[in-house]
């Protein structure tokens, strides 16, 4: 049964999600204080960076990251996707994009219910209207909640194709139970410890 469909799955998904956010907030406080503290003597104001991103039902939303990339790195060269040697990057920025620490904030946004832990990632507004003429069932990954994390992000490389990333999230969407969601939320926790953002593939499948 899709997830988007079955109540039951989805009540015990958001629940999960505001108990795990929260907990998350209180726990990793004293680190998203070293990484204000961090930013601020490297590169100053702002602390934050607000993007507009595509949520469920299309409705467009503003996910919290720290912010890993100079000021206004986005008015010098237009909306363009990160590389890994890309000079926009500050040094700090380096090391929370490898851990996915610049995505702290974004628990505010998963117990505001503008995410979830699991589901496909919200994209920018641009891009979607991009890919909604390019890639077939685009549209059906705002059915769900947007993810932290999600097997597209898990399993495939940053600059991994969009069709890729379409298909597992279409997958995800509906294949989608509890059990697979924990498992997703493990595999992302091992990465983020191993600092290996960007830089994980999926293994060969037999």
């Amino acid at each position: 049964m899709c997830c988007c469909n079955n109540k039951g799955y989805l009540l015990a998904k958001r629940l999960f999600d505001m108990f795990l956010a929260l907990l998350g907030l209180t726990v990793f406080l004293p680190i998203a204080l070293i990484i204000i503290l961090a930013i601020f003597l490297q590169d100053g104001l702002p602390l934050f960076f607000y993007d507009r991103r595509v949520g469920k039902n299309g409705r467009v939303f503003k996910p919290i990251k720290f912010r890993s990339m100079i000021k206004d790195a986005e008015k010098i060269t237009g909306s363009v996707y990160a590389e890994d040697s890309d000079a926009r990057i500050t040094s700090i920025g380096k090391i929370l994009r490898a851990t996915a620490m610049d995505e702290l904030p974004q628990l505010i946004n998963i117990f505001k219910g503008d995410m979830s832990f699991v589901g496909p990632r919200p994209e920018k507004l641009n891009y979607v209207e991009e890919f909604k003429e390019s890639l077939p069932n685009y549209n059906y990954r705002h059915s769900v909640r947007p993810g932290l994390t999600g097997p597209a992000q898990v399993y495939l490389k940053y600059d991994s194709p969009q069709e890729d990333k379409l298909r597992h999230d279409l997958e995800y969407i509906d294949k989608a139970n509890f059990c697979w969601d924990i498992l997703l939320i493990c595999k992302s926790f091992y990465i983020t410890f191993k600092a290996g953002w960007e830089k994980f593939e999926k293994p060969n499948s037999t």
